[in-house]
């Protein structure tokens, strides 16, 4: 069993960086009067999830690591809300990063 030594290490984090990721690539496609609207809102949301794990970790404490992790968790919720918003709007073109997305909010939440 490997040990942490970075918050990096943590399969949480890993995940949520995956969702920064394909949330990057899935907004690329959004309508260019969308960019400082719902395309900014999701990438926000998407980059608090690992950012609020990192952070948490770094205050070596388990109370404000818990406080943090449930911060990125409603960022997971936020981001979920608004991809949802997203495709309800015909803005969302590709489906299978869009489902993989949300298997991966499931899946970290």
């Amino acid at each position: 069993m490997s040990t942490i030594k970075s918050y990096k290490d943590l399969l949480i984090w890993q995940k949520a960086f995956e969702i920064v990721i394909s949330s990057y690539k899935l907004v690329k496609t959004f309508p260019q009067e969308e960019l400082y609207a719902l395309t900014s809102q999701i990438k926000r949301a998407a980059i608090s999830i690992p950012s609020n794990i990192a952070e948490g970790y770094g205050r070596n404490t388990d109370k404000s690591f818990s406080h943090f992790i449930d911060i990125s968790r409603g960022s997971l919720c936020e981001l979920e809300t608004q991809l949802i918003i997203a495709k309800e709007l015909g803005f969302i073109v590709n489906f299978e990063l869009y489902n993989e997305i949300l298997e991966l909010i499931t899946e970290e939440s």
